[in-house]
């Protein structure tokens, strides 16, 4: 139970006594610097079932506290809000108490427990990886890795776009100028190889476009009637009827796009545990548009197109399936939501990770399955996020203009190489050790300066800042972690099995009350599916405690369990840093 808790059940109990009063919530925060206290409980809000002057009833609650509650062990009263001192011995408790949890703030997923489906990632199979998917992948897996840290089983998951124009527009550009050319034969990665294929599409493309401009023909009906267009269209028509070898050829691209990209996610560290494909699921959803007919959730329009009318949900009508019978995107998300819930019958939610552009499309979508009477559909979530921008300017996939994922991974450990280097932060380390270390550091700064913004935010990312040594950045962070574990190799004592009797100074006090709010951070993250809260809460224990590391002698304590109990929450802090950096999919270093 938090101090948090056991401070407001408490709070209760003595407006009750006290003033015959029940409380239904009460307000804590931390006591300001410039006030002595630990906890402020804020009495304005209790004037709403107590009569009297707020100061008076602080101080009749403060000492009532003060008299019945162990933990508090002196108060003072400020205009409305009540400061209390919580005592040392509290905080040795929870110290001995969580000291040998190497999973602290972690809950066991229940069996009781519905499980949750994540979906991130979700590319085409036209392009390799780039900025704006990192920023969707690293959400994805960080906010699963929360969720089940906060109790819950997780499943990740992704649907990938292997259909439609723009797969064919690469296998097109191929056929015409590829000379049989294969990643092996090329030495590309296979995503990048189609991916330049897509780029090749466009620019012939244009090229027919403005030719048949200088003819005379009017810029939209030539951007329809360009040839290559119209080969693009024949060639997906052709995939849809079955045809052997443009089905033959699609499978082959998709296979180098896929192998392109399984070494992108285990470069980022991020992995699945189930795979969706749109070539199999595009037909999904039309019988639950049928079922749902007949149930009066959709209704049929003269023409014979399907619609769900939204109106009196404050949206408007939506086209479920066409006139002609064929099924739109929203068919088939609506069809794929039911498959996996088929799939794995556990699942209680579902959460996708997709950018904010398709924020009107989730909220259609989530309300139709929900008028079609499905449990899970009471919890689904979208992941909504902001554009990733970058000092150039805006990124543009078919004209080969994005920053390409591989590349920025290999670049932030360039960039963390150079600013080691200056800083001679690795001296006396291989040249093998050091190139394991520049990764590290550069992925963890990659990752943290994208997860430390909130996901509605857009970000303008700027490498060179992400790597800085100093300030709100990953390898600030990991740069504490690994003087932590310096402390801990210097320490030539066996760790006491529990702290008694010691006089607790104020900075190690303040990185205690840090440390107590890692398992309610947890929890929140996952609630409010935000790993912002993780990183930022990180960065608020590391600045807490090098606050102590500067104030306080580790090993020059006058006590011989002074220096024992510094040690070992140095201990506690390295092992809290290194798991909420596991919540972000970060590595941290143990020397750097």
């Amino acid at each position: 139970m938090s101090l948090q808790h056991v401070i407001s059940e408490r709070v209760k109990g003595g407006i009750q006594t006290l003033f015959d009063a029940q409380l239904e919530t009460v307000e804590l925060q931390a006591t300001r610097k410039e006030f002595e206290g630990d906890i402020t409980v804020v009495v304005f809000p209790m004037l709403r079932v107590v009569k009297g002057n707020p100061v008076q009833i602080g101080e009749a609650l403060g000492k009532f506290l003060k008299e019945n509650v162990d933990e508090v062990d002196d108060f003072n009263v400020v205009k409305g809000f009540l400061n209390l001192v919580i005592s040392d011995q509290y905080y040795l408790s929870f110290f001995n108490t969580i000291k040998d949890e190497n999973q602290y703030g972690f809950q066991t997923p229940s069996n009781e427990e519905r499980s949750v489906m994540v979906e991130y990632s979700s590319p085409n199979t036209n392009k390799p990886l780039h900025l704006g998917h990192i920023r969707n992948i690293l959400l994805g897996y960080s906010v699963s890795q929360i969720i089940k840290a906060s109790g819950k089983k997780v499943y990740k998951t992704q649907i990938i776009n292997d259909r439609g124009i723009h797969i064919c527009k690469s296998m097109l550009a191929w056929k015409k100028f590829g000379n049989d050319e294969t990643p092996k034969s090329s030495g590309l990665k296979g995503d990048k190889l189609v991916g330049n294929y897509y780029v090749k599409f466009d620019q012939e493309y244009k090229k027919q476009i403005a030719a048949l401009i200088e003819q005379g023909t009017p810029e939209e009906e030539a951007k329809k009637e360009a040839p290559f267009l119209k080969e693009a269209q024949e060639m997906l028509r052709k995939w849809e009827a079955g045809d052997p070898e443009v089905v033959e050829l699609w499978k082959t691209m998709n296979g180098w796009v896929y192998d392109g990209f399984d070494q992108t996610y285990k470069a980022l560290g991020v992995d699945f545990d189930s795979y969706y494909y749109e070539s199999n699921t595009y037909l999904l959803g039309k019988d639950n548009i049928e079922e749902g007919l007949a149930n009066g959730v959709f209704f049929k329009k003269e023409d014979g197109s399907v619609w769900c009318d939204l109106t009196e949900e404050g949206l408007d009508e939506k086209l479920v399936l066409r006139s002609d019978g064929t099924a739109v995107y929203m068919t088939q998300d609506i069809g794929t939501a039911i498959q996996r819930a088929k799939d794995k019958p556990d699942v209680g939610g579902m959460i996708y990770t997709v950018g904010n552009e398709q924020d009107y499309h989730f909220k259609v979508l989530f309300l139709i399955l929900k008028k079609l009477g499905y449990d899970w559909a009471e919890n689904l979530h979208h992941l909504s996020y902001g554009m990733v921008d970058l000092p150039s300017g805006k990124m543009k996939s078919r004209e080969g203009t994005v920053v390409d994922a591989d590349d920025l991974i290999y670049e932030m450990a360039q960039t963390a190489e150079e600013i080691s280097e200056d800083l001679g932060k690795l001296d006396g380390y291989t040249e093998e050790e050091k190139k394991q270390v520049y990764n590290t550091i550069g992925l963890g700064a990659l990752k943290y300066y994208i997860l430390k913004v909130d996901p509605k935010k857009r970000i303008l990312f700027n490498p060179e800042e992400s790597v800085d040594f100093q300030g709100n950045t990953g390898p600030f962070i990991q740069y504490t972690y690994a003087r932590i574990q310096a402390i801990l190799r210097k320490a030539d004592f066996e760790f006491d099995p529990k702290i008694t009797g010691v006089i607790i100074h104020e900075k190690e006090k303040e990185v205690l009350k840090q440390l107590e709010l890692f398992p309610g951070v947890i929890q929140t993250a996952a609630n409010e599916l935000s790993p912002a809260l993780i990183a930022n809460y990180t960065y608020d224990l590391v600045k807490s405690y090098n606050s102590f590391f500067q104030n306080v002698s580790i090993f020059g304590a006058d006590l011989e369990q002074e220096k024992r109990f510094r040690v070992q929450l140095s201990s506690v802090v390295g092992n809290v840093i290194k798991l909420s950096f596991g919540l972000l999919g970060i590595n941290v270093p143990e020397r750097m």
